[in-house]
């Protein structure tokens, strides 16, 4: 039988807070379920917390809440982030991207999180 996490899209309102809400729904209180992309990649292969025979889905409920609240502005928030910390040979690529956010194109943080979950689970998403 398929298990189902919820997200509530209403409590998402930054990156961080996913973290705690996706750790929480999965783990419990306190939860861990990735604290960055790679870790949150990681964790839907399985074994942290979810059904050993990788059978569940994530249904993010109020999504068009957090579709906003991970939109533009948290995305140029993330990318100028990743610019201060990430390794020199990547500044180039990560400047592009964040100049593209300024300018109101790309992907958002939002987009980041759906295409993972797709790729890493695909149907593993569920819109509400």
């Amino acid at each position: 039988m398929t298990k189902t996490y919820v997200i509530d899209g209403a409590e998402v309102t930054d990156l961080e807070s996913f973290w705690r809400v996706i750790g929480e729904a999965v783990n419990g209180t306190g939860g861990y379920f990735g604290r960055n992309l790679d870790s949150f990649a990681d964790c839907l292969r399985g074994g942290f917390g979810t059904p050993d025979d990788g059978d569940f889905v994530i249904e993010w409920r109020d999504h068009e809440l957090s579709r906003r609240a991970l939109g533009r502005d948290e995305t140029v928030r993330r990318l100028r982030l990743r610019l201060e910390r990430g390794h020199p040979l990547n500044r180039a690529a990560v400047q592009a991207e964040l100049d593209e956010a300024e300018a109101g194109r790309g992907t958002t943080v939002f987009d980041w999180l759906a295409q993972i979950i797709e790729e890493r689970k695909p149907g593993g998403l569920r819109l509400r």
